[in-house]
C-alpha cells in the first residue's frame, strides 16, 4: 500500500460513489462501474447491505422494502470489485452489513463509514479491527459526536491516531442540499480538533462545492456518480456527477492547484526577472539638493521608486547623519558618502 492512502493521482483523493444508483440492476451497476473506471478516479465505491440487516421490517417497513429492492448478491458485489481492481482502479464500499466484511475484505483497501453509521459503534468497531485506512462522513452530527466517534475508533485500534489512517469528511445528509447547507468551513474546524485528514462528501447539485472544498483544503472528495440525471427517479442521481463532469472537475482541480501554488512566501521568478522587486519598491532620496556636511532630516529626505541605493527601511537610520559629498535632488544615496 502506498505511504499515504489519502493522496490521489490528481492531488486530492477522488471517490466516485455509485452507491445505490444501480437500483438493484446488476447490468446497470456494471455499466456505471465501467464509466467510473474510465474517468480515472482513485476509487469506485459501492454500498453493501441487505434490507433486513439494515432497517427494521416492523418499525420502517417501507424503508426495509426499498433497500431490499436495491440489494445485489455477494457474487455480484465480488464481480464488481474484481472488475474495478482489474482495471487498475481501487475499489471500496460502505459495508453496512458487518458480516459482509468477511467476503469483501480482500478487495477493499480502504473502508468508508457513511454518516448514518457514525454512531453505530458495533459497525465502527468491526471496521476498525480490520486495520485498514478509514474514512468517516459526518452528516447529521454535532462536533462532539464526531469527536466521540473518532475517540472510539482510536480506542479500538490506536493506528487511527495517525492522520494517514483516518479521514473525516464534512457532509450534509440531504439530497440535494442548498449551498448554504454545505458548511465547508467545518473542514477547517475538524482539522483543528482532530488533527486528521480532512475532506468533503458532496450532496449539492453540480461540482462547485467540490471545487471550493479543494480550494479550502479538502484532501478527500467523495461524490455520487451516474451516467445521466435525465429521467431518473432515485434521489441520488440528482446529486451525482456524470463522466464529463468528473473530467471537468479534474481539470478544475489542476487549475486550483496552480492558483494555490507554493505555500512558502517569497518573490516568484516573474517578479524577479522583470525587475519588479526594485522598480516597485522605494529607496531614500534627497527631496532637494544636499550639500556636503549637511545633516539628513525629515525635511530633506523622501522615499521614491526605484529601490536603488539605500532601502526605504533605512530612512530612520539616516536621520541625524551627515553627507560627506554633495547630493543632487533625487540622486541615489550611497552609505560610502554618509557619516
Amino acid at each position: 500500500m502506498k505511504s499515504n492512502p489519502f493522496v490521489g493521482k490528481h492531488g486530492p483523493l477522488l471517490i466516485a460513489e455509485i452507491g445505490g444508483n444501480h437500483e438493484g440492476d446488476f447490468e446497470y451497476a456494471k455499466k456505471l462501474a465501467q464509466l467510473a473506471i474510465d474517468t480515472n478516479v482513485d476509487y469506485v465505491k459501492f454500498q453493501i447491505y441487505s434490507g433486513d440487516t439494515l432497517v427494521s421490517s416492523l418499525e420502517s417497513p417501507d424503508r426495509n422494502k426499498h433497500f431490499k429492492k436495491f440489494e445485489l448478491t455477494q457474487e455480484q458485489h465480488r464481480e464488481l470489485a474484481k472488475m474495478v481492481i482489474d482495471a487498475g482502479i481501487l475499489y471500496t464500499s460502505s459495508v453496512w452489513d458487518v458480516k459482509a466484511m468477511d467476503w469483501i475484505d480482500e478487495y477493499i483497501s480502504l473502508y468508508k463509514i457513511g454518516s448514518g453509521d457514525l454512531t453505530a459503534y458495533p459497525v465502527l468497531r468491526e471496521t476498525a479491527l480490520k486495520g485498514k485506512p478509514m474514512i468517516i462522513s459526518t452528516g447529521l452530527s454535532h462536533e462532539q459526536e464526531v469527536l466521540d466517534a473518532v475517540a472510539f475508533i482510536q480506542s479500538v485500534n490506536p493506528i487511527y491516531k495517525n492522520k494517514e489512517m483516518l479521514a473525516v469528511l464534512q457532509c450534509t445528509s440531504m439530497y440535494p442540499i442548498n449551498p448554504s447547507d454545505a458548511n465547508l468551513s467545518v473542514m477547517g474546524r475538524l482539522r483543528e480538533v482532530t488533527g486528521l485528514t480532512i475532506g468533503y462528501s458532496d450532496h449539492t447539485e453540480g461540482s462547485k462545492a467540490l471545487q471550493y472544498a479543494i480550494a479550502m483544503g479538502a484532501e478527500v472528495l467523495e461524490f455520487h456518480f451516474t451516467d445521466s440525471r435525465e429521467g431518473k427517479q432515485f434521489r441520488d442521481h440528482k446529486v451525482s456527477l456524470t463522466p464529463n463532469e468528473i473530467k471537468e472537475l479534474v481539470d478544475e482541480i489542476g487549475l486550483i492547484q496552480q492558483y494555490q501554488g507554493n505555500p512558502t512566501k517569497m518573490p516568484v521568478q516573474i517578479e524577479e526577472v522583470n525587475g519588479h522587486v526594485q522598480s516597485f519598491r522605494r529607496a531614500v532620496y534627497p527631496s532637494r539638493d544636499i550639500k556636503a556636511g549637511e545633516v539628513f532630516t525629515n525635511d530633506n529626505l523622501t522615499v521614491l521608486r526605484p529601490a536603488h541605493g539605500i532601502d526605504a527601511r533605512e530612512f530612520d537610520n539616516l536621520i541625524g547623519k551627515k553627507a560627506t559629498k554633495d547630493f543632487a535632488y533625487h540622486e541615489k544615496l550611497d552609505w560610502g558618502f554618509i557619516s
